[in-house]
């Protein structure tokens, strides 16, 4: 089933998602659920709190890239209570940034080149794993929905400020995209 995408505004994206159990109730329709929903929103990863859910699950499906980027056919992989436990800040990069809840606003973001993650994978085994280039700026991107941010949080005052009416275009509900939203409609 296709879900809405929480919009910027909507008060979930900034709560600090909690971990789940093994026997969350549900978890795996969930998980089918938030695949078919980024597919259909042509995003590369998705974040349960994007949909509303203030629990710790992200799902990155890096295939659509494939094309530029072989190393990720086939790559389609759920996180549960997923964390980043370290930053390698020995060297960043600065790569343009949108999300699926903040539509029609890009930024360039600078982070981390490597990072180091822990997670369950779908059948709950645990991993604890250094991770660098493409996809540790998707899993950074994600995994800071989980930490209540996005990514405008992370670029300087003078970009926040010249965007200023794009967010509060975005806040009013003044926007298109082209899959289901849940937008947080503010006078």
């Amino acid at each position: 089933m296709i879900l809405p995408i929480y919009t910027y505004g909507q008060p979930v994206l900034r709560k600090v998602a909690e971990d789940i159990p093994a026997d969350y109730p549900g978890l795996q329709d969930l998980l089918k659920d938030m695949y078919e929903t980024l597919t259909e929103s042509d995003g590369v990863g998705l974040a349960a709190p994007q949909i509303g859910k203030p629990i710790r699950v992200v799902v990155i499906d890096l295939d659509v890239l494939s094309d530029d980027l072989p190393e990720y056919k086939g790559f389609r992989k759920a996180y549960i209570n997923a964390h980043i436990l370290e930053y390698d800040e020995t060297k960043t990069d600065s790569m343009e940034e949108g999300c699926l809840s903040i539509p029609a606003i890009h930024e360039k973001v600078t982070r981390p080149t490597r990072i180091r993650v822990s997670y369950l994978d779908e059948q709950f085994q645990p991993h604890d794993e250094w991770v660098e280039g493409y996809l540790a700026r998707v899993m950074q991107h994600e995994f800071d929905h989980l930490e209540g941010k996005v990514f405008i949080d992370r670029i300087s005052p003078l970009r926040k400020q010249l965007i200023k009416g794009k967010v509060r275009a975005l806040l009013q509900g003044r926007f298109r995209c082209g899959y289901k939203v849940k937008a947080a409609v503010k006078g």
